[in-house]
């Protein structure tokens, strides 16, 4: 099987927002990436098509989730419905992006490849601020489809990366809270509550601590599943996120080790196992046998190293194989460490194993 390289655009898109008013960082949003969000919108409507939802039922869905968001918060609502007007497409067409994980939950398409986090927590001895770094793992497809973002007007400024007309992914806020972000899958995951990626967009703009962010997200009504791995200056939670609730999963040997199965019992007798499985168990072996035999990491580019592999290993670096249909292409489309302790994320265009050969973007919250 033939490996390759992920193809990249010659000039990342970085998006900076400042307002006070969400529709209008939304409508700015939207104006700067008036090509992006149609593309990436375009690329979704194949997803979906493969999973046999068509036209109608993803309208259907996104709007189900728009009003969801709506009655959870009306300020993440009236951004979606900037970013819309902003980009020139209808609103559902933005909402389906926002909700393209649990409109896709609903499909059947082929099992995708997803991302590897790691994070040190606080007072381990080895390091006495939290760090982490994971890949974010996904269709080749959208490789050209994602930006990185500094947000200003809300309650806390965020840095970090997100797709075209998503609201939110991974990042750090202002008040030095970060949070790392992996898909899960669960038998029970679909359209209702509010999606995973708004509520990552909420917890990174609302939340000042770990405790707020947890507070945060028992808060929110879900029906479908994710992970968020919370950390800021003192503190660290790694979470299952799913319709049978939330579940914290407790740190080993001074790590947070995610890939994309459930930790914890009561949302994992309900896992979707043929969605993730065996590559989610795979990794997450070889990443905590790998940190056995390493003495603690001490700065976050020696947790960044624990993340590449090469043939005959665990693809936590994916590469895409150029042989497979639409939705078989998965790759490590971007590589993200955050640093609470300095508001700091890094974003590199690439996979774990382009550290060094490819410069890292540095942004600050704040």
């Amino acid at each position: 099987m033939t490996r390759t390289s992920v193809p990249r655009p010659a000039h990342r898109p970085h998006i900076e927002v400042c307002d006070a008013d969400p529709y209008h960082r939304g409508l700015a949003r939207g104006e700067q990436l008036r090509d992006g969000v149609p593309a990436a919108a375009e690329v979704y409507d194949r997803l979906f098509a493969l999973g046999g939802i068509g036209p109608a039922r993803v309208r259907e869905d996104a709007l189900r989730a728009l009003d969801a968001v709506g009655d959870f918060r009306p300020a993440a609502h009236a951004e979606i419905l900037g970013i819309a007007r902003g980009a020139g497409v209808e609103e559902w067409r933005v909402a389906a992006l926002n909700a393209r994980t649990e409109i896709l939950a609903g499909g059947t398409a082929v099992p995708p490849g997803e991302c590897t986090t790691l994070v040190r927590v606080p007072g381990d001895g080895a390091s006495p601020h939290p760090f982490g770094v994971q890949t974010w793992d996904w269709h080749v497809e959208l490789s050209g489809q994602w930006h990185t973002l500094r947000s200003r007007g809300g309650r806390h400024a965020v840095a970090g990366l997100t797709e075209n007309g998503i609201l939110g992914k991974m990042g750090v806020n202002s008040a030095g809270l970060a949070l790392h972000f992996n898909i899960l899958g669960h038998v029970r995951d679909g359209v209702g509550g509010v999606p995973v990626h708004v509520l990552a967009a909420v917890v990174l703009e609302e939340a000042g601590s770990v405790a707020e962010a947890v507070e945060i997200v028992r808060g929110a009504p879900l029906a479908s599943s994710g992970s968020f791995a919370l950390f800021d200056d003192t503190d660290a939670v790694l979470l299952d996120l799913s319709p049978a609730g939330v579940f914290e999963v407790p740190a080993r040997d001074g790590t947070l080790v995610r890939t994309n199965h459930f930790l914890t019992p009561v949302p994992a007798a309900g896992e979707k196992t043929w969605l993730y499985q065996p590559d989610s168990g795979e990794r997450h072996d070889f990443v905590r046998a790998r940190l056995a035999r390493r003495p603690p990491p001490a700065t976050v580019d020696d947790l960044a190293e624990c993340l590449v592999t090469g043939p005959g290993e665990p693809p936590v670096t994916c590469l895409p194989d150029p042989d497979k249909p639409l939705g078989g292409r998965w790759a490590s489309l971007a590589t993200l460490t955050l640093e609470p302790a300095t508001r700091t994320a890094r974003i590199l265009d690439g996979t774990p194993a382009d550290i060094g050969a490819r410069d890292w973007r540095v942004l600050t919250a704040g």
